[in-house]
């Protein structure tokens, strides 16, 4: 509970506070253009990869196997569009970290072992809705293998 109070108090006034600084250091609207920007950039990249990560993201956890490491980079991308989209400098800096290649493997590396061991510990559940999804070794809509046993009363 401790970290949710930082989060929705602490932090927009950190941000603010950023704001205000940035704003005194270069003007007024050369930060707001900074602002819009960024929130712009976030919202392209929210779009373009959203729906895509999200789904894919489910489906993996649904089967109980860990994302791949695609996935994982692009739920940080996700991640760091969203952050963008949030108006401030900080959560900026930390959705541009998320963004770059560089930085976002290391963290999607320790994010994948994180998974792993939540899923193998049995502390991380899926639940879904609406039919499971098909079995790995038989493609949707395809005729199971195998003999075939008709029981007649």
């Amino acid at each position: 509970m401790g970290w949710l109070f930082l989060l929705f108090t602490a932090l927009p006034f950190v941000e603010l506070f950023l704001l205000i600084r940035i704003g005194v250091e270069i003007g007024f609207w050369p930060t707001v253009a900074l602002t819009v920007a960024a929130g712009f950039l976030g919202a392209w990249l929210a779009k373009s990869q959203g729906r895509r990560v999200l789904s894919e993201w489910q489906l993996a956890l649904a089967e109980g196997r860990v994302p791949e490491d695609g996935l994982i980079s692009g739920l940080l991308v996700l991640v760091g569009a969203v952050l963008l989209v949030t108006p401030g400098v900080l959560s900026d800096f930390v959705g541009f970290f998320f963004l770059l290649p560089q930085t976002r493997r290391p963290i999607a590396a320790l994010l994948r072992r994180w998974i792993a061991r939540r899923i193998a510990d049995g502390r991380l559940r899926v639940f879904t809705f609406g039919p499971p999804p098909p079995p790995p070794e038989q493609k949707p809509f395809e005729r199971p293998t195998g003999p075939i046993i008709d029981v007649k009363e």
